[in-house]
């Protein structure tokens, strides 16, 4: 259990977004939560009403949320409170972030605030172990839509991190591979909507090799 619940953004918030976490939906909260990889949809929304105390557990899993979650699409009105993001590494200095390098929750980010549903006062909040504070991640490295934090929660500490990075504005669709949209449905649509909205051609990124897409286990009956 880290301090998420103690902070006064969770205490005066309704709605979260990007990852599920049981006791948010617990206490009464709505959650947004994505699609594994954005594969199979976009977003799901799972709200305590939808739930009893004997479905919470599968409700966190990615077929209890297809279950039990409202999917959503491009168009919903919406407004998240809070974003809360995994990572690997988190600088405190700066705010920022490392997560595992497939840059899916800067996507999910970047379409969100296409919709409206966050802009920069939106905090975005991550919960790590204290080994995963770091003080050496070089800010120039990093790229425009890396997502930064703004508070880091751990079992043991809650930091309100020194943000210097600026956080994205939306889809940078020059950093985009055509691998990675041929990968995912909602964005081939987005990139399709705002075309026919502006007439113009959205730029494409460069050729990538993506990693092997995860493949799930069969259980043994």
């Amino acid at each position: 259990m880290t301090f998420i619940t103690h902070l006064f953004w969770y205490r005066s918030s309704y709605t979260f977004g990007v990852i599920y976490e049981p006791f948010i939906c617990t206490d009464g909260k709505k959650l947004l939560t994505p699609q594994p990889r954005l594969r199979t949809g976009f977003f799901s929304i799972l709200e305590s009403s939808m739930l009893t105390p004997s479905t919470i557990n599968e409700a966190c899993t990615s077929v209890g949320v297809a279950k039990y979650g409202r999917p959503i699409g491009l168009d919903e009105k919406i407004k998240v409170d809070v974003i809360v993001i995994g990572s690997v590494a988190v600088d405190p200095k700066t705010g920022a972030r490392l997560g595992k390098g497939e840059g899916f929750a800067e996507l999910e980010y970047g379409m969100l605030r296409y919709m409206g549903a966050i802009d920069d006062s939106t905090p975005v909040v991550t919960s790590v172990h204290d080994c995963q504070i770091v003080d050496d991640i070089p800010v120039e490295k990093l790229l425009v839509h890396d997502v930064p934090v703004d508070i880091i929660c751990t079992p043991t500490q809650v930091i309100f991190t020194n943000r210097t990075i600026p956080k994205p504005q939306g889809i940078y669709w020059d950093k985009l591979s055509p691998e990675k949209l041929g990968q995912i449905r909602i964005l081939r649509e987005l990139k399709s909507r705002i075309e026919q909205e502006t007439g113009q051609k959205l730029p494409c990124g460069p050729s990538e090799k993506l990693p092997p897409t995860a493949q799930r286990r069969r259980r043994l009956s």
